[in-house]
């Protein structure tokens, strides 16, 4: 190898400075090789290495990474807590940023119907007083408009809509019972003079239930429904057809029991015989169809619909849906999108809070009824309420007293309501004889949310 090419790393030596020899640190007059180390400017005090000893194993400078001290188990771990911390702290941020924005979107999703709250408080002197303390009345309202989205189940008639279902719920004030009421669309009411969505005003007048919400909308259906309960109704809730579809589907589905096979093109159902599940297409043909189930009439419908309600609140329940926010976020966000409420419901918190109120009630305490009818007079095409049968219905939620409701078989044949709803007292009293101990509730024809839908 050429003598002029130094063996180590490094830039060759500056062939000007071969003869300094003052001041660099080496014996007077020895010269400097070529590729030689720099020269030690290390503080005094520091031994230099010995004699054909490992250059590498010396110390390093300060400040270089040779220099900085090894860590120690008790530092590492600390590094690594720190580590911990930062991204539990960054994980903790991003969950409250993703629960913000599905608070927000569901909260969103709400319409709240400033028009009919300002209706009912014109007419609030007319109104009934609410008289237990805690309970709630809620009317909802399931609504056959044919536009949006709903198009595809009718003709749209220029937007105008009527209630296809209107179910009063009361919630106990201990809340350990909810009674679901159903109103005929059909029966005969006492409808209020109401406003129209251009403000005019429409007559009083005794109609089929039903066209109060098409001249009204849920005001008008409110003042008539509490003209004719006296109960004082708290909030609303109107769903439509799209909504009631899509949280089905976020269930997963709801188990039914036919006992016949249906092929009906109008409901866009055809299903087999015997227990299945329905999806949410299936379902909203199922609780809507009148022609091709049973005996082809609404009181028999509306049972069907009663059930099927009372399986998907079953589901919900011993499911868990409420308990586990990924499984009840779907339901929500399904359900808001095609909710309208009153300014009283219409965020997600006060729907949680009134959830949360309905969670623990069991599901044999979860009832359904219709209120007591018969076929109208003047029209058997038409209903009419049996009195005093409704009346004593009406005054035990009103006041929040409990009411009984079993199959329609287990109710007397031979009572006028055997075939829909009865008002009649099981020990064979009338209302108010006592035998030494309080009236027994009075019992009506319906079902629970805990009954098998095979076992009818």
């Amino acid at each position: 190898m050429d003598a002029d090419v130094s063996d180590t790393p490094g830039s060759p030596a500056d062939p000007d400075d071969q003869d300094e020899t003052a001041g660099d640190g080496l014996t007077d007059g020895a010269p400097k090789t070529s590729g030689a180390a720099p020269q030690d400017d290390s503080p005094a005090g520091t031994p230099e290495a010995a004699p054909g000893s490992d250059a590498s194993a010396a110390p390093a400078g300060d400040g270089t990474w040779g220099a900085r001290p090894e860590r120690g188990p008790g530092e590492r771990k600390r590094h690594w807590l720190r580590w911990t911390a930062l991204a539990a702290s960054f994980l903790v941020l991003v969950a409250a940023g993703v629960g913000w924005w599905v608070y927000k979107k569901l909260d969103g999703n709400i319409t709240t119907d400033t028009s009919a709250a300002a209706e009912l408080k014109a007419y609030e002197k007319d109104r009934p007083l609410p008289i237990a303390r805690d309970a709630q009345n809620i009317l909802l309202v399931g609504s056959d408009t044919r536009s949006g989205d709903n198009s595809a189940y009718g003709r749209d008639d220029g937007g105008s809509q009527r209630s296809d279902t209107t179910i009063l719920l009361h919630l106990a004030a201990d809340r350990r019972s909810a009674t679901a009421v159903s109103i005929p669309r059909d029966l005969m009411a006492e409808i209020p003079s109401c406003h129209t969505e251009d403000g005019k005003a429409t007559k009083a007048q005794f109609a089929q239930f039903n066209w109060a919400f098409e001249l009204g909308g849920t005001a008008c259906t409110i003042r008539t429904v509490e003209k004719m309960t006296g109960i004082r109704v708290d909030h609303h809730m109107v769903i439509d057809f799209s909504g009631f579809k899509d949280m089905v589907d976020a269930v997963d589905g709801v188990e039914v029991c036919l006992k016949e096979p249906v092929d009906d093109d109008d409901a866009h159902l055809k299903l087999p015989a015997g227990r299945q599940k329905l999806d949410g297409e299936e379902a909203l043909g199922y609780v809507r169809a009148r022609k091709s189930i049973g005996d082809g009439s609404d009181t028999e419908r509306m049972d069907r619909q009663q059930k099927f309600l009372g399986a998907l609140v079953n589901k919900m329940q011993s499911n868990g849906v409420l308990l586990n926010p990924a499984r009840l976020y779907p339901v929500l966000d399904a359900a808001t999108k095609s909710l309208t409420t009153d300014p009283g419901l219409d965020s997600l918190r006060d729907l949680y809070d009134l959830v949360r109120g309905m969670r623990n009630v069991p599901t044999d305490k979860v009832q359904f009824l219709t209120v007591p009818r018969q076929s109208y007079r003047a029209d058997p095409n038409r209903d009419e309420l049996v009195q005093p049968d409704a009346d004593r219905l009406f005054t035990a939620l009103r006041k929040d007293e409990p009411v009984a409701v079993v199959p329609a078989e287990e109710i007397n044949s031979g009572d006028s309501q055997a075939d829909h709803s009865s008002g009649k007292d099981p020990s064979g009293q009338k209302p108010g004889e006592t035998e030494g101990s309080p009236t027994p509730a009075p019992t009506y024809s319906g079902s629970n949310a805990a009954d098998d839908p095979c076992d009818a």
